[in-house]
């Protein structure tokens, strides 16, 4: 027990940055917070932080150690509180920022509004970064990798990257059978809205041949127009897969070098940070990552 003891001290400090801070918080002098974080060093066997007379960092394990701490205390405390009886029924405001490209989550979140009918969901859909904790989001949908120390994280799910033409466009212009083939068609390209970088098609190439020239004949930031001019023929997109599952159930868009792409998506659900994570939120998240679970579990169907 005494490994978990040590554990808030650190925490409390590592938010602080000081110790007689963290000490007044805990009700404990700046000695005996002094004292416990040394001890935790000596068992871990690292320096959690940086400390001189005039400042106190945290060390890159000291990072690491910092998110894990939060999360074993965040799982301490809802046992607790679930021992105890002590969970309320998910209800109030939850305000989420999700992605633009949401189509599968929109039937989900209906069916949550349905069973929570005591949440209400404040949505905001966009493909920039939200800050949570400055902008007051209670939740984030992610897309790729995370970069922000201060959030929870929850793997939702991960979806493929496939390539998609219509059958007009494959009749007209041929069927690509090898990723070089591509060079001679017109191809549909995505452009982050931060960077403005057009985004690189994950095409496995032969070891040590140059890289295959991607004619473009549209640039867009949002992958529905590039799967609307998709559908019209207008060219192959790199989009995806539950993007498209509809068309290419349907036969509006057919896939293909499936083997030559080899790029997956993962979702994540993230949040602020806390010793308690609220009911409605918890619900939230639960139920999405298991509904979307589910549904990747028959992505390949159709592909």
């Amino acid at each position: 027990m005494n490994e978990i003891t040590g554990l808030p001290v650190f925490v409390q400090v590592a938010e602080m940055q000081s110790f007689v801070a963290a000490g007044r918080i805990l009700g404990i002098s700046a000695s005996a917070v002094g004292k416990s974080i040394a001890r935790l060093e000596e068992r871990l066997g690292v320096r959690l932080f940086h400390r001189s007379t005039r400042s106190m960092q945290l060390t890159q394990e000291g990072l690491i150690f910092l998110d894990r701490c939060r999360r074993i205390l965040s799982e301490l405390k809802s046992a607790e509180l679930e021992l105890l009886g002590a969970i309320e029924l998910p209800r109030g405001r939850l305000r989420v920022s999700l992605p633009l490209a949401s189509g599968l989550l929109l039937p989900l979140i209906c069916d949550f509004m349905e069973q929570y009918s005591d949440v209400e969901l404040d949505l905001n859909f966009t493909n920039r970064n939200v800050d949570l904790i400055e902008e007051g989001f209670d939740l984030a949908i992610r897309v790729g990798a995370l970069d922000d120390s201060r959030l929870m994280a929850r793997r939702c799910t991960a979806f493929r990257l496939i390539l998609v033409a219509s059958p007009e466009y494959i009749a007209r212009r041929g069927r690509p059978n090898k990723a070089s083939d591509l060079s001679n068609h017109d191809c549909l390209h995505f452009r982050f809205v931060r960077s403005g970088k057009v985004f690189k098609w994950p095409i496995s190439a032969v070891p040590g041949a140059p890289d295959i020239r991607l004619p473009i004949r549209l640039t867009a930031n949002e992958n529905m127009m590039l799967i609307q001019a998709a559908k019209r023929g207008l060219g192959i997109a790199c989009v995806p897969d539950f993007t498209v599952r509809e068309a290419l159930a349907s036969g509006t868009l057919c896939t293909f070098l499936e083997r030559e792409v080899s790029q997956e998506i993962v979702w994540w659900a993230v949040w602020p940070a806390s010793p308690h994570t609220s009911p409605k939120l918890s619900v939230f998240v639960d139920f999405l990552s298991q509904r979307l679970e589910n549904t990747s579990d028959h992505r390949n169907e159709l592909v």
